[in-house]
């Protein structure tokens, strides 16, 4: 019975995410060193997601529309460095989770409005 919610959670998680891929989003237009500059300040951001969440699809919908370069994890693997990585260092498997990496200083957030805002803010 677990075996067959499993299946059918990742099914319909992947039905979700093709219908959210296949619907366009206005993306936000910048000149060519505009993107420059904000895909070099993404280069230290990672989003720690499962495929077929629909937190996760926000999160990655709302990266697509403002046209950031950053880098997903799957934390759904249950034997995955990114998923011990998470629970190392959040004490919890939640996604989605942005990593915001600051020179030493490393940020979790873990909260999808969250994270939509602090992008929107930072990169809108």
């Amino acid at each position: 019975m677990k075996l067959l919610l499993k299946g059918f959670r990742n099914g319909l998680g992947a039905i979700i995410a093709l219908i959210s891929w296949l619907i366009p989003v206005n993306k936000v237009k910048r000149s060519v060193e505009q993107q420059q500059e904000v895909d070099g300040q993404t280069a230290n951001i990672e989003l720690y997601q499962f495929f077929g969440c629909p937190f996760c699809i926000k999160a990655r919908r709302a990266i697509r529309r403002l046209n950031l370069k950053i880098i997903t994890r799957d934390a759904q693997n249950r034997k995955g460095v990114f998923r011990a990585e998470l629970l190392k260092k959040t004490g919890k498997v939640q996604v989605p989770c942005l990593k915001i990496t600051t020179g030493d200083k490393v940020e979790w957030m873990l909260e999808t409005s969250e994270i939509i805002a602090y992008l929107e803010k930072r990169f809108g």
